[in-house]
């Protein structure tokens, strides 16, 4: 019962996370769960205006194929970390010291995928095609976020503007590879706390700067 309601929660949010927490998971769940991700690439690949039915499908399967990867990596480790929780139940610095480890493998994996994804990704798609399904993949919360700072503080120079930017990437590449919603735009939200420390370092008040943004959009509106 909890499995189905996590696949209900994982249509209906269009995240997708980790989906079972053993390898035993019944064929008709794994359909399930490989129908929703395929939903998810389909809308991805829908918007790079590919127009070989042939290319696009392999594209779709490229981003299936890394949901699902993805989802097997957070499945064994969590897997594993249970399995140390009741091994060494009551040590906490043994449990402790074994989680991190088990972070540390994973996070191995992670990077590991993460290259060979990107690689076939630009074997079959320019480079803006890939900044499209990396967006895609992350809820469009790079350009989304990049768009706001600029019409927030009218005021940023070219050399901040790149910096913001190079920030927002750098998140966007970590959120690639969360395991869920949260995750991915709680790397946003840590490299965001950066960026307006960078930016209340350079002397904008940022409260101010947001006040006055709040003024003019409002403003637009009224004039709309």
């Amino acid at each position: 019962m909890k499995r189905v309601c996590l696949l209900l929660t994982l249509m209906l949010s269009g995240v997708i996370g980790v989906f079972a927490q053993n390898n035993a998971v019944p064929e008709n769940e794994k359909a399930a769960y490989l129908k929703v991700i395929t939903e998810r690439a389909d809308k991805i690949t829908a918007v790079l205006n590919i127009n070989d039915a042939g290319k696009q499908e392999k594209v779709r399967n490229i981003i299936r194929d890394q949901y699902n990867n993805l989802n097997d990596i957070y499945t064994v480790r969590d897997a594993n970390v249970k399995a140390i929780k009741q091994q060494h139940e009551g040590n906490k610095a043994v449990i402790e010291a074994a989680t991190k480890e088990e972070a540390i493998k994973t996070d191995a994996k992670l990077a590991k995928l993460h290259k060979s994804y990107l690689s076939k990704l630009s074997s079959k798609l320019s480079a803006e095609q890939v900044e499209q399904v990396k967006n895609g993949m992350t809820y469009g919360v790079l350009p989304i976020t990049y768009k706001a700072y600029q019409e927030q503080i009218l005021t940023l120079n070219d050399e901040q503007k790149k910096q913001i930017l190079i920030w927002l990437t750098e998140a966007r590449e970590h959120a690639i590879d969360a395991e869920s919603s949260d995750k991915k735009h709680a790397w946003f939200g840590k490299y965001k706390g950066r960026i307006n420390n960078y930016l209340s370092a350079a002397g904008y008040d940022l409260k101010k700067e947001g006040q006055e943004w709040e003024k003019r959009r409002k403003a637009a509106a009224k004039g709309n």
